[in-house]
């Protein structure tokens, strides 16, 4: 079973005229799992609201103070890409409570996996600020709350931009990898390969950043030689995944090549990372042409559950083949260099 937990039915945030960021997008990804013969597996669940001792785990409490005070004055823009509106801090609580409360649907046995339908989305919000659509952090507030109970998680965001927000919240926390793959020199700018965690988390960070027009072999062959190895060796008890589907060839944002089917390949994967049944929640993330992102929601879903559904063929082409060689490259240097000094 799959149990999807959203807040479309209490969704007030509206970002915008024209602004990629809407309503539709969650109802276009609930339609996605329809159209992939999911209704029966589904355990649809309600989003419930974060604490502020959910929050304050990640979020300055000023920055939450703030704000709840722009909301309350009936919006404006916190930047050129990110705004509020009078219902964007309940919609956004909300969001920020949907994946504690996936956890605790798959702690009651109601689901091999999690997926979290709700927006706004939250990878690039820090500790003390909204950006790039953003702002709370979703993703980070559940891995906060799992690690205060003792869990070890791993985060793998696979949007097409750099997760910076999740990337400064656990940049030096040892109980969290993060994980990123994402379009090179793309918003915001950040999650470059030498970024690798903080003092105390060295090697917590992991960045594989890929030119414009990567297809989904490339990013096939960064999970299997790359980021599989890292979780591996990382030994998490929860795996989360920042699924943002800007990376599909359709959308207006990203400069990526993947299809459907690339997603599901990758939800393939993580799953089979997870060291036991639901232990895997994915979290919304960008992904702005509605019918492509339904069709990736549907396989990632269907992947989950291990079935084989998939709404498009997988990408072909050689692009960023040459990048994650150079990876796989500087690793094996840095390995054979740690065992000749070694005494």
């Amino acid at each position: 079973m799959l149990v999807v937990v959203s807040n479309a039915s209490s969704d007030e945030h509206d970002a915008g005229p024209g602004h990629p960021e809407r309503a539709e997008r969650t109802r276009a990804a609930w339609d996605g799992l329809m159209t992939a013969g999911l209704h029966d597996a589904i355990v649809a669940t309600r989003a419930r609201p974060a604490t502020s001792h959910e929050l304050h785990r990640v979020h300055a409490p000023a920055y939450l103070a703030f704000l709840e005070g722009v909301s309350a004055a009936g919006g404006g823009h916190l930047d050129p890409d990110t705004s509020m509106s009078k219902g964007s801090w309940s919609t956004a609580l909300l969001a920020a409570g949907a994946g504690i409360e996936a956890v605790a649907a798959l702690d009651r046995h109601a689901g091999d996996a999690a997926l979290v339908l709700a927006r706004p989305p939250g990878h690039h919000a820090g500790p003390e600020q909204a950006m790039g659509f953003c702002l709370l952090n979703n993703v980070a507030v559940t891995a906060a709350a799992l690690v205060a109970r003792g869990e070890r998680v791993a985060i793998v965001d696979w949007d097409v931009h750099h997760g910076n927000g999740t990337q400064e919240i656990f940049w030096d926390d040892p109980r969290v990898l993060f994980v990123s793959v994402h379009e090179r020199g793309l918003f915001p700018g950040t999650g470059r390969g030498t970024e690798v965690g903080g003092p105390s988390a060295r090697g917590g960070t992991l960045n594989i950043p890929l030119p414009s027009g990567t297809a989904g072999d490339a990013v096939r062959l960064a999970f299997d030689e790359l980021v599989e190895p890292t979780v591996s060796a990382f030994a998490p008890t929860w795996v989360l995944v920042s699924a943002g589907f800007d990376g599909h060839r359709a959308d207006p944002i990203g400069g990526w090549a993947l299809t459907a089917g690339d997603y599901g390949d990758l939800a393939a994967r993580v799953s089979s990372w997870v060291p036991e049944r639901g232990r895997l929640v994915a979290f919304l993330e960008g992904g702005y042409d509605l019918v492509a992102l339904g069709a990736s929601v549907g396989s990632v879903g269907a992947a989950f559950l291990g079935e084989p559904y998939r709404a498009e063929a997988p990408s072909p082409g050689t692009t960023g083949m040459d990048e994650v060689a150079a990876m796989q490259d500087s690793w094996r240097r840095q390995a054979a260099a740690q065992v000749a000094v070694r005494p």
